[in-house]
Formats: C-alpha cells, sequence, structure tokens
C-alpha cells in the first residue's frame, strides 16, 4: 500500500488529475473521474515497475510557488 499526493484543476473543457509523488497524470470529465483514472494510471505504473526494477520513494518532496516580474 502506498500514500502518494495529487492535485486536480479544470482544463478546457477536462479536469487533470497530477500525481505530486511520481510522474503520472490523468484526466476526466469529471474531478472525480480524473481522479479514477489516476488511480488506475497509478497502479499500472507501479505494476509495470514492479516488474523491472526496484522504485525507491522519493525522499524529498517541495511543492512551493513563485512571483516572478512577467
Amino acid at each position: 500500500m502506498r500514500t502518494l499526493h495529487y492535485v486536480t484543476w479544470e482544463e478546457d473543457d477536462a479536469y487533470v488529475a497530477q500525481c505530486l509523488d511520481v510522474d503520472v497524470a490523468s484526466e476526466g470529465d469529471t474531478q472525480d473521474e480524473a481522479i479514477a483514472n489516476l488511480k488506475e494510471a497509478l497502479e499500472l505504473y507501479f505494476d509495470d515497475a514492479n516488474q523491472h526494477e526496484p522504485l525507491l520513494p522519493p525522499t524529498r518532496v517541495r511543492l512551493g510557488e513563485m512571483r516572478i516580474d512577467a
């Protein structure tokens, strides 16, 4: 069992769900559908990774924001 973090947002006519721990994302017509699709994509990602080589969990994750002059 793994605990992973995600963020969702609306983009055009769909919702995007992005995992913050590994580079996997998915989309759906609703937030719940996007999250369900992300869960399935993550299960496939880890299943495939487990067949090839051990995947080490990230040791440091940082989420931030910044302002730029643009």
